[in-house]
């Protein structure tokens, strides 16, 4: 979600200023995405100029001014409610990005990457299900909104784990030489040491 039609949509609710249209977000959203107020005022003076937003009279006493929507305002926050999530432009991963790119580099131990970052992932899994599990059974609005942020974190954590088994397991099954220009050979061969030792052991007894 871009932060224009987030403080649209607060701004459909009533008049905000600013400070306050930041500290919204950033509760409605359990503070996962925070905002820094120089982008939300950046964001309303393009909202101003494209007419979707309006100034509601002068500052107050500490030099605030708050905002509304405009009739075009309206119908485009209207309007976003409505429309799907564009999922045709694939956003970038830095992870994917990472693997992508270390298959491809000589010298890069890629199983030692994956792992490392499987382990991080599994720490931050077990971070979300604690979070979760202090939840409150009946949560209000503001409650919900937190859970729904926090549970789509829970189900891409799990999915993240679930790609790198993958690529671990994708890894171990790849010829060596398909492997030997990109250094990962080695370290395919070092993650499969276990198995072999073991299966060296079985053929002695």
């Amino acid at each position: 979600m871009s932060v224009k039609q987030g403080l649209l949509a607060l701004l459909a609710e009533e008049p905000m200023y600013g400070a306050r249209l930041r500290s919204e977000f950033e509760a409605r959203t359990g503070g996962t995405w925070p905002l820094n107020v120089g982008q939300v005022y950046t964001t309303l003076a393009r909202l101003e100029r494209d007419g979707l937003v309006e100034p509601v009279g002068g500052s107050d006493d500490e030099g605030r001014i708050a905002y509304r929507l405009t009739a075009a305002g309206r119908s485009e926050i209207e309007s976003w409610w409505l429309t799907p999530v564009d999922r045709d432009s694939t956003p970038r991963d830095e992870l994917v990005i990472k693997l992508a790119l270390a298959v491809t580099s000589p010298g890069v131990d890629v199983p030692r990457v994956v792992q490392t970052q499987r382990t991080a992932t599994l720490k931050h899994l077990r971070d979300l299900t604690r979070l979760k599990s202090r939840a409150s059974d009946e949560p209000d609005a503001r409650d919900l909104a937190w859970l729904l942020v926090l549970e789509n974190l829970l189900f891409a954590a799990e999915a993240e784990v679930r790609w790198l088994d993958h690529v671990e397991s994708t890894l171990s099954r790849m010829p060596a030489a398909a492997l030997r220009s990109t250094g990962a050979v080695g370290a395919a061969a070092e993650h499969d040491a276990p198995r072999a030792r073991a299966a060296s052991k079985g053929g002695r007894s």
